[in-house]
């Protein structure tokens, strides 16, 4: 959907059913019969009501603007599903900043499903479905908090990167990065293009957190909290970056500006945040947060939070929106998340020799390449086993 593949760094070797990328639920609902009888009128009023009782208790997968990435260049404001009158007037005003929007979720997607490579749960997103991470993003998990944070912070590097690189209308270099000014070093002068990240994080709040604002509910406050990690988490890692001048290179004059990190370093500070989360509940006035476990610390604003713990992610469970681990590749020496142990759940795996095309035997040839065989290997591939038919069933 995308334009990479769905399960970053952890392909499963056989092919699987596909998953629905359909709404879930009701949607699949037919009846197959019609009664014949007087008493048929009273029947169909019992299934209007059950029907009518499931369309209000079964929670629903909202689309989400995450969907812009999967329409490239073809962003068209109407089109998008999921968006809210205030994003989608955001979206009719400035069309180029939807664009670096777009390209931005390619990254943050990416960046997620890097970090979660060697999990079982591992930012698998589904084709064709508007709401992207499907039903997985409905508990109010661990896994939606990073998702909502790294998000929020993709939209802040993605914005901000266009206006330093001219590509937006609105916004520029900052502005407020003129004259002089000094650090640990000594004084220097502001020049080159700074990031404008005050401009990124403006536009990506009001953008973001619009949809969360048209509710008042726990999960929006949830919602709201992890947005912001995800913004600040951007401006944390901003560099001074520096161009001497003066006689034979030394540092008597310099130039400085202010450039964002690799969105790596984002990437790897809310994956710290995400293993350090916090459970909460929402507090009696229903402004903020109380920490579940009393014996733990409060949350803070930089923490992420969480309401409701993740299921394993073992078996594939359309309830859940779990894929399950069948098919994944373990690393059978590994004792941590990748290990064959934990990937699969105690199902054990299966071993496939393979062969595979390595560069070897390098040389520096003057003047200036480097030249290198290809060398063919056999390696051990390991896979986790499918569920027993009994297990599969129950969860599906």
């Amino acid at each position: 959907m995308f334009g990479f593949s769905k399960v970053q760094g952890s392909s499963r070797i056989y092919s699987k059913p596909t998953v629905s990328t359909g709404a879930p639920g009701l949607r699949h609902l037919s009846r197959t019969g019609a009664p014949s009888s007087d008493g048929s009128n009273a029947n169909s009023r019992l299934y209007v009501a059950f029907i009518i009782l499931l369309l209000m208790l079964t929670p629903r997968v909202d689309s989400s603007w995450w969907y812009i990435g999967a329409l490239g260049a073809r962003v068209i404001c109407d089109n998008i599903p999921g968006l809210v009158n205030k994003q989608r007037q955001l979206c009719q005003k400035h069309p180029d900043i939807m664009q670096s929007i777009g390209e931005g979720a390619k990254e943050w997607i990416r960046e997620c499903q890097h970090q979660f490579r060697h999990h079982r749960w591992n930012c698998s997103t589904l084709d064709r479905d508007h709401t992207v991470f499907g039903r997985v993003m409905l508990r109010s998990s661990r896994e939606a908090a990073f998702v909502y944070a790294i998000s929020s912070a993709g939209v802040v590097y993605a914005i901000t990167r266009a206006c330093s690189q001219g590509e937006l209308k609105t916004c520029n270099c900052d502005p407020h990065k003129r004259g002089r000014a000094s650090d640990d070093r000594g004084d220097f002068d502001w020049g080159g293009c700074s990031d404008n990240i005050n401009y990124g994080i403006k536009f990506a709040k009001g953008f973001v957190d619009a949809k969360e604002k048209t509710v008042k509910d726990a999960r929006a406050l949830m919602n709201l909290h992890n947005n912001r990690c995800g913004r600040t988490a951007v401006k944390r890692f901003m560099k001074l970056e520096c161009k001497c001048h003066g006689v034979s290179g030394s540092c008597t004059l310099r130039t400085c500006w202010l450039a964002m990190s690799d969105f790596r370093k984002t990437g790897d500070y809310l994956r710290k945040k995400y293993n350090g989360a916090i459970e909460v509940t929402m507090n009696q006035d229903g402004t903020g947060f109380a920490v579940t476990n009393k014996d733990f610390r409060k949350a803070t604003k930089n923490d992420l939070v969480y309401f409701e713990n993740s299921p394993d992610y073992c078996l594939m469970d359309k309830a859940a929106g779990s894929l399950g681990t069948a098919g994944r590749v373990c690393n059978k020496s590994s004792r941590g998340t990748d290990g064959c142990e934990v990937m699969c759940c105690g199902r054990g795996y299966d071993t496939t020799r393979v062969k595979r095309i390595t560069k070897c035997e390098c040389k520096f040839k003057w003047c200036c390449a480097v030249e290198c065989k290809d060398c063919e290997e056999s390696v051990d591939v390991h896979t986790c086993k499918a569920p027993k038919r009994a297990e599969w069933v129950d969860q599906t």
